[in-house]
């Protein structure tokens, strides 16, 4: 039985949209699970798929994960000193947990919660020979299913510092984003707010200026494979534009539709939301030396890519 708990990002929301995001469903399978009888709020049956849910209410799914034979990915070092710690994180890991979502479903539940890449890097990094006591700082997060570089702190001082270059923008940003179509390199700038009317965050007035770079990096039939260069970092940013573009990622669930319209058609296959944190660059918090990685797309979105560049690929003869 897989389970989650409400908490405020998803309070409020149609049950079936919480299925389809929470336990990565398709929306015929989400819907076949309410059919069966499979879904209980708080212990109690429910089969209303347009049934608003609550903060810190219980959502058990009944049956095996298709994903429950999958081993976790590995969390990579790249890169660990005094101040800082850089890794690679597996898609369908939470980075850190939510302040919100503690105070909102309270200690007690944080057993029932899934372990974060902050809760696992103690054993990983025991596991490479490094052992301290000290707390290791989220200074910023990558979405749960988005692969890639995430940056940690080890002091306070270089939590401040990485913190101060976060918000004047001067930390080096790339995505590499499989979207749906045919898109186009451009400049995208909107103002992101919570809810553009349907639930979703998106563009709205008066909200914070989000700017993306996208570039195109290979045309694979109808689907293309985009560089994102953040100039901003708003939450779910390079996901809103990809998808108010008309080119929303492969595997995108949310993002993947006009306002109070239907979901743009997904003939991909992919199983998560193809995005990848690729690069990663900042000033040290303590030399001030730029420094800089560079991460391969993980093996679900590489196989991805490979199949439909193979598909796109012209014949001969």
């Amino acid at each position: 039985m897989r389970s989650t708990f409400i908490d405020n990002r998803l309070a409020n929301r149609p049950l079936l949209d919480v299925l389809q995001t929470s336990f990565r469903m398709k929306r015929k399978a989400a819907l076949d699970a309410l059919l069966a009888k499979q879904v209980r709020i708080c212990g109690g049956v429910c089969m209303d798929p347009a049934r608003r849910v609550k903060v810190g209410q219980h959502i058990q799914l009944e049956g095996k994960s298709p994903h429950a034979r999958a081993a976790q990915p590995a969390i990579v070092v790249r890169h660990i000193d005094e101040h800082v710690i850089v890794v690679e994180k597996p898609a369908g890991l939470t980075t850190v947990r939510h302040a919100d979502e503690v105070e909102s479903l309270g200690q007690r539940a944080k057993k029932f919660l899934p372990p974060t890449l902050i809760d696992l890097l103690p054993a990983v990094l025991a596991q490479n020979g490094v052992h301290g006591k000290g707390r290791i700082r989220a200074v910023h997060r990558i979405d749960k299913d988005t692969s890639g570089l995430v940056v940690l702190a080890r002091t306070p001082q270089a939590e401040s510092h990485l913190g101060k270059q976060f918000r004047a923008h001067t930390i080096g940003r790339r995505y590499l984003a499989l979207v749906r179509g045919i898109a186009k390199d451009a400049r995208i700038e909107s103002q992101l707010v919570p809810d553009r009317g349907d639930g979703r965050r998106g563009s709205g007035p008066d909200g914070q200026i989000a700017v993306t770079h996208v570039r195109v990096v290979e045309t694979l039939g109808d689907l293309t494979l985009v560089e994102c260069e953040l100039e901003t970092g708003r939450t779910h940013q390079v996901r809103i534009h990809l998808g108010e573009a008309g080119t929303p990622l492969c595997g995108e669930r949310v993002y993947d539709r006009p306002l109070h319209g239907k979901p743009a058609p997904d003939k991909s296959g992919a199983k998560r939301p193809m995005l990848h944190a690729a690069y990663l660059a900042f000033d040290h918090p303590v030399s001030g030396k730029r420094v800089e990685w560079n991460a391969k797309a993980p093996k679900d979105m590489s196989e991805l890519i490979s199949s439909f560049s193979a598909r796109a690929a012209p014949r001969e003869g």
